[in-house]
């Protein structure tokens, strides 16, 4: 009896999967275990992957490579079966749901570009006692880290800025 090489598998090993991919075994499990992909078992007891998978992962990895956090991806992913192909539809839904989280992203890398020189200039080397950036260590008041690089914390004194 002849095999027909031309014939897709209907159902992928990890390691199968991990080649295809180009992630390690050990990645496909951990995202098992997030919820980001789904397997079955063989009457071995060993995972099986369905095709469909192989989509989903490189929708993982493109995630990541942009950096949206497995969380943020596992909630988005959440109204797409793992059983099943993403159409296209939602695509375009899961995409312009992350625009928004990268534009803030990029505003902030450009603003922290832009005010790279501006925390050293004076040649002081501190955050803390810049006479120019924060006299008095007035910043100490609004919180900790970076509080000059941080959209999200109103100043109560614009001259800070």
């Amino acid at each position: 009896m002849k095999k027909d090489r031309n014939r897709q598998k209907t159902v992928l090993t990890p390691g199968e999967v991990a080649k295809r991919c180009g992630v390690a075994v050990s990645a496909l499990h951990f995202y098992e275990s997030k919820g980001l992909i789904s397997s079955t078992r063989n009457a071995g007891n060993q995972r099986r992957y369905q095709r469909d998978v192989l989509r989903r992962v490189a929708i993982i990895k493109i995630a990541q490579r942009i950096g949206i956090p497995l969380a943020t991806l596992s909630d988005n992913l959440m109204n797409v079966p793992v059983d099943k192909k993403i159409s296209v539809k939602a695509w375009s839904e899961l995409t312009q749901q992350w625009r928004s989280e990268l534009d803030k992203r990029i505003e902030t890398l450009t603003r922290l570009r832009d005010q790279l020189d501006g925390c050293i200039g004076c040649g002081c080397l501190s955050m803390s006692d810049c006479p120019l950036r924060n006299p008095d260590d007035r910043l100490s008041t609004q919180g900790t880290g970076a509080i000059l690089l941080n959209p999200e914390i109103e100043s109560e004194d614009e001259g800070l800025y």
